[in-house]
């Protein structure tokens, strides 16, 4: 693993989540595809939690605390004791990116990492440091992929009586 090209990844998806959530209507901050799945702003709020209280907060234990326990976590509970759908679009948006700026300093003034570094979970077992960062990317990539298709679930509402399937899939 070359920390440099996933700390460069993580930088340059701050960019692509701000262009994804450029220029969004009200209307579609707070839709949702059906009732169980997530709408724009919640997605934007929970990327700003994880941002800082879990994958940051974690490595940071991983590294720099090892054997104290990490920090309880409840992304899912966070939509609700956090009033996702109650918080303001445009500056949740500044927060994540503002807090992903800030990660990325961290990340780039951190010096001789040990990315074996360990930390046994409860429940989970074994993660390296090495694990946390890649998982770190691997979380934008996967809620890149949801706001796309929240674009994509949106457009297809919008365009009716037309389709999209032309689109392919």
């Amino acid at each position: 693993m070359d920390p440099t090209i996933i700390i460069s990844r993580l930088q340059d998806n701050g960019l692509v989540i701000d262009n994804m959530l450029t220029g969004i209507p009200v209307k579609q901050e707070r839709w949702k595809p059906a009732a169980d799945k997530w709408s724009m702003l919640e997605v934007i709020c929970h990327l700003c939690d994880e941002e800082k209280d879990d994958f940051r907060t974690r490595l940071d234990y991983t590294l720099h605390k090892p054997g104290q326990s990490w920090p309880p976590i409840d992304p899912t509970g966070w939509v609700f004791t956090r009033h996702y759908l109650d918080q303001n679009f445009g500056e949740m948006k500044i927060n994540f990116l503002s807090a992903r700026l800030d990660t990325i300093s961290w990340l780039e003034a951190l010096n001789h990492v040990d990315w074996n570094m360990e930390y046994s979970h409860p429940q989970y077992g074994i993660f390296t440091a090495g694990d946390l960062l890649v998982s770190w990317l691997a979380h934008d990539y996967r809620h890149i992929r949801q706001l796309a298709n929240l674009n994509v679930h949106y457009m297809q509402v919008l365009a009716a009586p037309y389709s999209i399937r032309y689109a392919g899939d």
